[in-house]
């Protein structure tokens, strides 16, 4: 029999925000990738300004992304989730707004501050301190709302989903803060508090666990709850989730000296990154099994529920891109992969392929069920997305990897008397049609966002807030 657990209302709110915000991002943050993609294909786009030029727009495209698209979406999904799993309300109404407004007010401030060029210089931390300081007061608040909200947990056990989104907010939080460490001279400007190659293994322990913990960490968090709600089946495993788990979150933290082989920073360092990343391919196809094989016996509903489709592909490009990585962990494969446009071509395996599809797909779940819909206004709508992005991902990466060999072979091809065989602008030469294929890709991609902006938006209007509200005050628990 079935009892209903006393009536609460979960707070639906600030999971509509940051939902609908992710959406409104995503398109921003992609549109923005592929204008400055066809600025590598038609330099004319840089306009002859500063602030419109590649330099400036390229860390705002990366910051647009990673942080207001795919931090957005893991905003709505962990308090979605953790919510739902613990079948009580966020401990704090007013702190949930903070985050929301607060993480709005962090993007606008890169928004503004990167294409006049106030930056760091960091990878993927670029904001300048005051922004920096803004951002670590609103992820403690986040911090202090979720695991607030699972100490008051009407459930005895703490669901993995929720452990995952756990360690995703604590270790960001832990390299956002040591990293950031600066000196600062003027409202806009600071000076790293480390030096030489301290700062640089420093910021990649950050850099490669902003990949680690951000997106990774937390999309596998929105794995373990949307996959098999999706997919109306228990996960395959759940010793294989804790053992996934633990074992992720102990190794992850250590690959990011695998960005520095060749450097100042000392072999020792070097060749223990390589190990870890190597090592790391176990944990991470642990998670992407763990997630395929919960479609055991569902597999028929991939051809008729594009939204689980949208999950499931996600899932083989994350195990797709979790063996590449490792791969060009690897010091003799990095000699020729290292500042190519492979580099380029694996992050976007990762970024389009897992982090954006899985988003979408939690998205398109969440939607109906926040506005008290019985499902999204098209289907057919969702199909196509689902294609726009599959074959745009596939272009994107394809003419990468043909783009990052080329170059990383035509940059190390010397003649007989040990001159150079090629100039940097051959190299750059051949690489154009791989541009062109790139920003076809990306646009493919951008574009799908843009139809599930209207499928969105049909949604939104055809609702019932009432009938949504209502939905949202009973939590009802199966006691068998």
């Amino acid at each position: 029999m079935s009892t209903a657990i006393s009536p609460t209302a979960y707070n639906y709110k600030v999971v509509r925000q940051f939902a609908i915000m992710t959406v409104v991002w995503g398109i921003l943050g992609m549109g923005l990738g592929v204008f400055i993609a066809s600025q590598l294909v038609w330099p004319e786009l840089n306009f002859g300004l500063p602030w419109t030029s590649f330099g400036r727009l390229r860390p705002l495209h990366t910051n647009l992304v990673i942080f207001a698209f795919g931090g957005c979406a893991l905003f709505a999904t962990s308090y979605y989730v953790v919510q739902r799993t613990c079948q009580t309300r966020l401990i704090s109404d007013s702190l949930a707004a903070f985050t929301f407004w607060g993480w709005q007010a962090v993007i606008v401030g890169a928004i503004i501050t990167l294409p006049l060029g106030y930056t760091t210089t960091k990878e993927y931390a670029e904001l300048e301190w005051p922004i920096a300081i803004l951002l670590a007061i609103v992820w403690v608040t986040y911090g202090l709302v979720f695991f607030g909200t699972i100490t008051k947990r009407k459930t005895k056990h703490i669901y993995v989903g929720n452990w995952f989104y756990g360690a995703f907010i604590v270790v960001t939080a832990m390299l956002h803060i040591v990293n950031h460490m600066s000196l600062p001279v003027s409202l806009f400007k600071s000076y790293s508090a480390y030096s030489g190659a301290t700062d640089a293994m420093i910021q990649w322990w950050y850099g490669h666990n902003a990949v680690g913990f951000f997106l990774t960490t937390g999309f596998l968090g929105m794995m373990y709850y949307f996959v098999p709600k999706q997919a109306e089946r228990p996960i395959y495993s759940y010793r294989l989730s804790i053992v996934h788990f633990w074992a992720l979150i102990t190794l992850y933290i250590w690959a990011g000296p695998h960005h520095l082989h060749y450097t100042a920073l000392p072999d020792w360092a070097q060749s223990l990154g390589m190990a870890m990343s190597i090592i790391l391919l176990a944990p991470s196809w642990g998670g992407m099994i763990n997630g395929m094989m919960t479609l055991s016996g569902a597999w028929h509903k991939l051809r008729t529920d594009p939204i689980l489709r949208f999950l499931v592909v996600s899932l083989a490009f994350y195990g797709m891109s979790t063996f590449e990585g490792p791969m060009m962990a690897i010091k003799t494969v990095n000699s020729l992969s290292h500042y190519t446009d492979w580099t380029i071509g694996h992050v976007h395996a990762g970024a389009l392929g897992w982090v954006a599809m899985i988003s979408i797909g939690a998205i398109y779940h969440m939607i109906p069920k926040l506005f008290g819909r019985a499902q999204m206004h098209s289907t057919g709508l969702i199909n196509a997305h689902f294609w726009l992005a599959t074959i745009g991902t596939v272009l994107y990466i394809a003419s990468m990897w043909v783009n990052g060999i080329t170059q990383g072979l035509m940059w190390r091809a010397i003649n007989d008397d040990g001159t150079l065989t090629y100039s940097f602008v051959e190299a750059l030469q051949a690489s154009h049609p791989g541009f062109i294929v790139r920003a076809l890709g990306g646009a493919f991609f951008a574009s799908g966002m843009l139809l599930m902006a209207y499928n969105v938006y049909r949604t939104v209007r055809a609702s019932n807030p009432v009938e949504a509200e209502a939905a949202a005050k009973i939590a009802v628990v199966g006691a068998h």
